[in-house]
């Protein structure tokens, strides 16, 4: 007997004219060369540039000016070396030079995909039966560049989901770097990041066991000045940049939750930000929190990370360290068992591990849980987002890869209170692309990073081939039937 799938006729497209204003820099000698010339300019055409420009882009960015200083404001630093006092610039000439320095990206023209769903923490409002929804995706832009970004939905008493339209806007987060940081911990990760050994233990001897960002930048800074080697100054860098992958993000609280986009910021991050798993975490004393795993990629290197956020506005985020802490497809339970964390990951690249922990971002002692079994994940095996808790134990949404490079959908019924212990395991895929969703972005893939239960159906919202995200539905007692029963044969 094969499960009755029904696949939902939304479809959520990409919005290739969601625009974001981007700080643009290409140099210091470029920079201060393009200073210079807008300097040379007289207020009067200052001015007769500018204004055409705020009454242009306003129409596509909220608070184009405040945008527009900020950048300009990112650049104090030339002006100082370039003799000029920035606070006497009028603000027309501020504006101007900050334009400069702007360029607009479209987050979502390249790809969008790898869907993870949660429960909206507003649900004031609703009809009976009825749930507000967030949904992230993975979209792609220019350069092939990862961002986070949100859909909001609703879900009624029978199942039906409507999208809600994206906003116009597009909001950048301010950034916060003020974190404390922990010298042991710190440098166990710098160390698998592959910096300069002696580097690392040279800054590390001049630190306290706790530090702050200030005094990690004022060690480094003063050590390059004695550095003749570039090759050296540059590790010297990538310490900063390890500092800057603890950063908080807060957005306007004037904004919608589609403005909102998580865009790269630490230089780990450059390459992008990929398939973000949300869960909605319960604490021992009923407090909760909703957590995200996911990947941050520099071009060479991959860094799994964690983000932390009560109402979506605010956002803390770190890296995850220890020997579990590798790869990608790491998927938090969303409660501890047995009084410890516990993660789902993929660290070699083919299988499933399980791992516990006593603190959210270390992660040690991998144990393997699954490897491919069937045909259609032969290749590799690993997981659809966190594991849905239900009576009869956790069911965790798969992904399997098989021959060309067919990516489907499959489940997995895991021991609630040892989840180390697989109960079941579908012998056939869930969910596989039809005729309709195998082109696109990237052909013949299916993949989700989360599900949510809703009327006692498992809803799963799925990348299309990369290029837009449907939805599915399944019965959750024909599924754990189902599961049960394939174990069994």
């Amino acid at each position: 007997m094969r499960l009755a799938i029904v696949r939902k006729p939304n479809r959520i497209n990409p919005d290739p004219k969601r625009v974001i204003a981007r700080f643009f820099f290409n140099g210091n000698d470029r920079a201060k060369e393009v200073i210079q010339l807008v300097m040379g300019l007289s207020e009067d055409i200052t001015f007769g540039i500018v204004s055409p420009l705020l009454q242009e882009y306003s129409k596509r960015h909220r608070n184009i000016t405040r945008v527009l200083s900020r950048h300009c404001s990112k650049l104090k630093p030339l002006f100082a070396e370039l003799n000029i006092d920035y606070d006497t610039l009028t603000v027309y000439r501020k504006l101007l030079i900050g334009s400069y320095f702007t360029h607009e990206y479209s987050i979502e023209s390249a790809a969008f995909f790898n869907p993870s769903i949660i429960e909206d923490p507003d649900q004031t409002e609703l009809e009976d039966g009825d749930r507000r929804l967030i949904i992230s995706f993975r979209a792609v832009g220019e350069g092939h560049i990862s961002s986070i970004t949100f859909r909001r939905a609703l879900i009624d008493r029978d199942n039906n989901i409507t999208v809600i339209p994206s906003g116009s806007y597009i909001d950048e987060a301010e950034i916060v770097r003020n974190a404390v940081y922990n010298k042991k911990l710190f440098f166990g990760k710098a160390v698998t990041t592959q910096i300069n050994i002696d580097v690392l233990k040279e800054v590390e001897s001049q630190l306290d066991h706790h530090f702050e960002y200030s005094n990690l930048r004022r060690i480094i800074l003063d050590s390059q000045k004695l550095q003749e080697s570039d090759i050296l100054k540059l590790e010297y860098d990538k310490i900063l940049w390890l500092a800057d992958s603890y950063y908080e993000i807060v957005f306007s609280l004037d904004t919608d939750i589609s403005d909102r986009v998580i865009f790269p910021i630490s230089e780990y991050e450059r390459k992008g930000i990929e398939d973000a798993r949300f869960v909605h975490f319960k604490n021992d004393d009923g407090s909760s929190a909703y957590y995200a795993t996911y990947t941050a990629y520099d071009g060479a290197l991959i860094m799994p990370k964690l983000l932390q956020t009560n109402d979506f506005y605010n956002f803390r985020i770190m890296p995850l360290y220890g020997a579990g802490a590798q790869n990608k497809n790491l998927a938090l339970f969303p409660r501890k068992i047995n009084g410890k964390y516990a993660m789902i990951s993929r660290i070699d690249g083919c299988n499933n591990y399980i791992m516990y922990s006593d603190k959210i971002n270390i992660w040690e002692k991998p144990v393997l849980l699954q490897q491919p079994k069937f045909s259609w994940e032969f290749i590799q095996i690993g997981n659809c987002g966190s594991p849905i808790e239900t009576e009869h134990g956790w069911i965790m949404i798969t992904h399997g890869v098989g021959p060309m490079r067919r990516y489907v959908l499959g489940a997995s019924l895991l021991k609630l209170n040892d989840p180390t212990i697989e109960i079941g395991r579908l012998n056939e895929p869930l969910l596989i692309p039809n005729s309709e969703e195998r082109e696109g972005y990237v052909p013949n893939v299916l993949y989700s990073c989360g599900a949510i239960v809703h009327n006692d159906k498992l809803i799963i919202p799925y990348g299309i081939s990369d290029s837009s995200t449907s939805f599915a539905e399944v019965d959750m007692s024909e599924l754990i039937n189902k599961l049960i029963q394939d174990e069994n044969k």
